[in-house]
């Protein structure tokens, strides 16, 4: 009866008290401080540095700039060698490619000096060579139309004969004289629009008009249809009693118009005299001057103020 009796418990939740409300720092700086704070470490820089420039070795700096170098020195020369093989990878492959691009440029710059080189007796013999044509011209008294050989004819056709760049559009035709800066070289004989065939006058059907420079007795040059060393000519004088001397110069007699042959170029010097007493006749060998093995430039005599599509070799000299 007792248990029955005992007062029923409450179960109810009790009222919670209210929980304290705690103090919080405010987290808005306080603005005035910083201020404060970094006027004063702008202010402490620039005593520092103040009194490093004035101190000189004798800053009060420098001990701690010392103790701070030892310290960190060897750190920084391990550093700079371990990081050296990996920053130096990108400037080795720029080396090699400048390098590279160097040693392309010297081996162009070799290839041409060594083609000067290998030329420059070349073209020294062809300034001279041009030199000398133009000293012929103005010798000689007749325009000239430069050009160089460029084919010799095959000694199968029997024919010594030359090929030339200058033909039609030159002002070059059939029947003109051919010279270089020694001498008479032959004649035209066909042309082309830019080439013409030269038959030269030691080919053994050429026959050209001469005289002997001492006496200007005339004859008649016949070619033996040899070059190189051997190439001679055989003069007959029109006047059977004339024998020429040694050495004697033969220059051209010069045709009517001027074609084939014009007057007065050098032919060559006479170098044997043979006389036939059953024949009563002279014959003389004639050496050209001409060395007709090593033909590069010549010049084709032609009217002056002709129209050309190169320079032309004036009489007096000059280029038109």
């Amino acid at each position: 009866m007792a248990l029955l009796e005992r007062p029923a418990v409450d179960r109810r939740p009790s009222p919670v008290a209210p929980r304290e409300r705690r103090w919080r720092p405010s987290r808005v700086p306080n603005r005035r401080g910083v201020r404060s704070l970094l006027v004063a470490l702008l202010m402490a820089c620039a005593t520092l540095v103040t009194l490093d420039a004035q101190g000189g070795d004798a800053s009060p700096l420098e001990p701690a700039r010392r103790a701070v170098g030892e310290a960190f020195g060897p750190i920084e020369i391990a550093t700079a060698t371990a990081l050296r093989p990996f920053t130096t990878v990108p400037e080795w492959f720029r080396s090699q490619d400048a390098l590279r691009g160097d040693l392309e440029r010297l081996e162009a710059d070799n290839a041409v000096l060594r083609e000067q080189v290998a030329t420059s007796g070349f073209d020294r013999n062809r300034l001279a060579e041009y030199d000398g044509l133009t000293a012929a011209a103005e010798r000689a008294g007749y325009a000239l139309v430069p050009s160089r050989v460029v084919a010799i004819g095959p000694a199968q056709t029997f024919s010594r004969s030359v090929t030339i760049d200058a033909g039609s559009r030159a002002g070059v035709a059939p029947d003109m004289t051919v010279v270089n800066n020694d001498g008479l070289v032959g004649r035209v004989l066909r042309v082309t629009r830019t080439t013409a065939t030269v038959l030269l006058i030691l080919d053994g059907d050429s026959v050209v008009g001469g005289r002997i420079g001492s006496s200007l007795e005339a004859g008649f040059l016949r070619g033996r249809g040899v070059l190189g060393n051997d190439g001679r000519l055989d003069l007959e004088l029109v006047d059977d009693t004339i024998v020429p001397a040694q050495d004697d110069a033969v220059v051209t007699w010069g045709s009517e118009d001027g074609a084939p042959y014009v007057a007065g170029i050098p032919i060559g010097r006479v170098t044997q005299v043979f006389t036939s007493l059953r024949e009563t006749a002279t014959r003389a060998v004639i050496d050209p001057y001409v060395d007709f093995s090593a033909l590069d430039l010549v010049g084709v005599v032609v009217p002056s103020g002709t129209r050309s599509d190169r320079a032309v070799i004036e009489a007096d000299g000059s280029i038109r």
